[in-house]
């Protein structure tokens, strides 16, 4: 084994609370990382993973200090270093590559420029030089036209286009060491499975170390050689990749991956009981006794150690980790999912008929002259969702799934075609609604952050919706806001809390009762749980679907997790450019026959198995508006077939009733040529075991 360059002995980090007291975020951590190892960190939200990343780059969150341990890179301690020299490591041997590119781009800056600045402080490369390197770099990460695309500012690329950039300035130092914080969270899964090869063949070349960090458990399983799970601050399991996957030993681990919804398994998966506790409340025992089903009286007051498992290289931190290693996982996994009970009526709930949607608009001056109408951003769109149904929206960012459900809520308004809900015509402003149809139709948005007041306790954002749509005593809209926190198992206390004082996933469940105090018929869910950690989302799941079977609402489910689609959705509109590709049951879409589309979905969505990596189909190139006729899908498309692609709107094609599929390749062609969603991998090369724990 190659001797480390990166070791964190015993390291403990916190901050002084408002009652003068140390609370520690990273509690005794040691970890050690060779040059080249590539080492997945993962863990709920609170747990220190961040905290944990940072610290190798020297860096510090406000009123945080090093307690205790050190933080060595080759023998270097980057919290000794003086400002220039720190910033010399930062930017040079070592790089981050931070969850929201856009935030960690100049949005005043063009694109190139902003490489160039990178390469003029670390590699001293001036005018030209600098220029040709940083054309090099954006062709090196797959933006397409480097030339134009140097010239473009931020906000003029899409996510994944952001996301290449904030790569190629961090690879424009030529790092010998790589911080990645949730990188591809939010990105849809195509951009993802791309990103992820480019990653990987970069840092192939150039012989550099990685640290990933995500609640992603799929991406960790492709990325990773070795794993180190985090709760609590501490380091609770180090294992191989593929041990932690398959013989998974502390009870935490096998509750995370347990909570991992399945692209083969329909269902639901099994929510971790109870919740992490915050920084300084973990007691004196095992911080996860309150949670875990193998505790006892020991594991209250005695402290467990990280001590060698069963498997080499393998490390727990548990008493009773050889009771747990003995019970097979793959037996327990078996039983860790659950069918959403609902009942579907035939009762139409929305209908959508020929619906034509468009962000612009002709003015005066091109009709006068006779120019045609822009494009559509979304167009002839035809659906029927049935009451008590889920239908899931998916397809790439831009394929207008957000725009169907902001029309559909009333915060836009189409430009052709009809949308009604019940007996409501729907192609009016939420502000020209009658109240009660404002009731009965509540749109969750993806972000929390951007939906809750932050100058509101909790208290008034559920009395808002109860003032409104009931007439109500103030006694009995307290009672009955208490009565939706204890349904989203929050409890009373939180009443009196701030959104600035919740975690995310707390954030989305006072969201989820908000929207559920208006007592609505019809819920809008766009990525409710893109953002939250996989026991934080089976648990959301599990909330929804039980608010759904006692109540009877109907969900339209936007998601670019096509696993977490398969587990809670009854059908599935496939969109892409803002045309319909594919509509079926769940089952039915993801075993062939697939329109080509949804077979490039399938394909790259990552899966929670260690050794293999999606088989790509098509471009990872976006497009920025479908082409004047023919199909949308023409440019992409891996099984074209010829210029009737180009030249002709494809027709539906019906496998079964209700399963429609529109593409010019006849049914028996598509499913000969397709394989199923669990054969659509291909293997990886051996993983090097490379990275270990003291």
């Amino acid at each position: 084994m190659n001797e480390p360059f990166v070791e964190v002995n015993d390291l403990t980090i916190g901050y002084r609370n408002r009652q003068g007291q140390i609370v520690n975020v990273l509690r005794g951590v040691s970890l050690v990382m060779p040059r080249g190892g590539a080492l997945g960190l993962v863990g709920e939200s609170g747990s220190g993973k961040s905290t944990l990343g940072m610290a190798l780059l020297g860096h510090l969150r406000a009123g945080s200090q090093v307690q205790a341990g050190t933080v060595r890179f080759e023998g270097v301690d980057p919290f000794a270093l003086n400002p220039a020299e720190l910033q010399a490591l930062r930017g040079g041997r070592i790089a981050l590559i931070p969850q929201n590119a856009a935030e960690s781009l100049t949005p005043t800056m063009r694109v190139g420029d902003q490489i160039v600045e990178v390469l003029q402080f670390n590699r001293i490369l001036v005018g030209a030089e600098a220029r040709d390197l940083a054309l090099e770099l954006l062709g090196q990460v797959r933006l397409p036209q480097p030339e134009a695309m140097f010239t473009r500012y931020p906000h003029e690329l899409s996510g994944g286009q952001q996301q290449r950039v904030a790569v190629a300035k961090a690879l424009a130092g030529e790092p010998e060491l790589l911080v990645l914080d949730e990188p591809t969270t939010g990105l849809d899964v195509t951009t993802q499975a791309h990103l992820l090869d480019l990653l990987a063949e970069i840092v192939a070349q150039m012989g550099t170390a990685m640290l990933y960090i995500s609640h992603d458990l799929g991406v960790i399983a492709r990325v990773s050689d070795r794993v180190a799970v985090m709760y609590a601050g501490e380091i609770v399991e180090v294992a191989a990749v593929t041990d932690i996957f398959a013989r998974p030993t502390h009870p935490y681990t096998r509750g995370l991956l347990a909570s991992i919804p399945r692209l083969t398994q329909a269902g639901i998966p099994k929510a971790m009981p109870g919740q992490p506790p915050t920084p300084g409340e973990h007691g004196t025992g095992c911080s996860f006794t309150p949670r875990c089903t193998f505790a006892d009286g020991t594991c209250e007051t005695v402290a467990p150690t990280l001590d060698a498992a069963a498997q080499p290289g393998q490390l727990v931190r548990c008493h009773h980790w050889q009771t747990v290693a003995k019970i097979e996982f793959s037996q327990e996994l078996q039983q860790a999912f659950h069918k959403a009970v609902r009942k579907v009526e035939p009762e139409p709930a929305v209908e959508l008929a020929g619906v034509e949607i468009a962000y612009t608009r002709q003015g005066l001056i091109q009709r006068l002259r006779g120019l045609p109408e822009p494009p559509a951003t979304v167009s002839d769109i035809t659906l029927t969702v049935h009451k008590g149904e889920t239908l899931a929206l998916v397809g790439e960012s831009g394929s207008g799934k957000t725009t169907i459900v902001r029309t559909i809520a009333g915060l836009m308004l189409p430009r052709m075609g009809s949308l009604k809900f019940k007996d409501y015509d729907l192609n009016v402003g939420v502000d020209r609604r009658p109240l009660e149809l404002r009731q009965q139709i509540q749109l969750i948005f993806q972000n929390p952050d951007a939906s809750l007041n932050p100058r509101h306790t909790v208290a008034e954002i559920l009395d808002q919706p109860l003032r409104l749509y009931f007439n109500l005593s103030r006694s009995e809209r307290r009672e009955r806001s208490i009565e939706l926190l204890e349904r989203v198992r929050l409890g009373p206390h939180y009443r009196l809390r701030y959104p600035g004082q919740l975690s995310g996933g707390e954030k989305q469940r006072v969201a989820i009762a908000r929207a559920f105090a208006a007592e609505p018929q019809l819920v809008l869910c766009d990525e409710v749980t893109s953002a939250l950690d996989v026991s934080v989302q089976a648990a959301v799941l599990d909330l929804l679907a039980e608010l759904q079977a006692e109540h009877g609402v109907t969900y339209i489910f936007i998601a670019h997790d096509l696993a977490l689609v398969h587990a809670f959705a009854d059908r599935v509109a496939v969109l892409y450019q803002g045309r319909l590709c594919e509509v079926g049951s769940t089952d039915e879409i993801y075993t062939p026959p697939h329109h080509p589309y949804t077979e490039t979905l399938l394909a790259a969505a990552p899966r929670p198995v260690p050794g293999l990596r999606p088989h790509l189909l098509g471009s990872d190139v976006p497009e920025l508006a479908p082409p004047p006729r023919g199909c949308p899908f023409q440019r992409r498309c891996p099984r074209r077939i010829g210029s009737i692609c180009d030249e002709e709107a494809p027709p539906w094609r019906v496998p079964v009733e209700g399963h429609r599929i529109r593409c010019h390749i006849p049914l028996d062609e598509l499913e000969t040529a397709q394989v199923s969603a669990a054969e659509h991998v291909i293997p990886l090369e051996p993983l090097s075991n490379s990275v270990s724990s003291n």
